[in-house]
């Protein structure tokens, strides 16, 4: 598959310029991130979106800040918004709420949910602890075996090295915010 092209704002962009930078192979990445080479490879051509969780990874991993590699990705471009459905839920849509938090040990995301929607195929674990509250629609949220059926309002605090998925069971778009606490 060809790469897609990638704007100089976008986290595809910054990853590999980072990864350049600090003279850091896609092997070395994949060892210290826990992702494999052909994940990285495929977020580097921009062909998917990590979730924060993923970002933070790769962040820590190449001492830059997530607020800077997320900053671009708060303003989508046309070509962005007129991707498909299924794209979307691929990628769910998120922005900084903790700008320049370079070398802080916690995070703050806001997190868009599409309808009827789970990020297939992908569990998310991670070193830490999570913190997630939903201020709009409805949530499950898989923690090991563990089932939990959110609502707004409600809130869920987990250790994240535990697998954990996020779905949005509901009709209408689900917001959170979720605090991400890395060691």
């Amino acid at each position: 598959m060809a790469a897609k092209k990638k704007s100089d704002e976008s986290f595809a962009f910054k990853m590999k310029k980072m990864r350049s930078v600090n003279k850091i192979e896609l092997g070395t990445l994949a060892k210290a991130t826990g992702l494999s080479e052909e994940y990285l490879e495929k977020i580097e051509n921009g062909e998917t979106m990590p979730p924060v969780s993923t970002i933070i990874q790769i962040s820590n991993a190449l001492v830059v800040d997530s607020g800077k590699f997320l900053s671009a990705e708060n303003k989508p471009s046309r070509k962005l918004k007129a991707q498909s459905f299924k794209k979307r839920s691929e990628a769910y849509s998120y922005k900084t709420l903790t700008p320049d938090a370079e070398h802080r040990h916690m995070k703050g995301f806001q997190v868009s949910i599409p309808a009827e929607s789970d990020h297939e195929g992908v569990d998310y674990k991670h070193p830490g602890e999570e913190f997630v509250y939903v201020l709009e629609g409805s949530l499950d949220i898989q923690i090991g075996r563990k089932k939990h059926k959110l609502k707004k309002g409600q809130s869920i605090h987990f250790d994240s090295d535990r697998i954990h998925k996020l779905t949005n069971p509901g009709k209408k778009k689900t917001e959170l915010i979720v605090i991400v606490y890395t060691p």
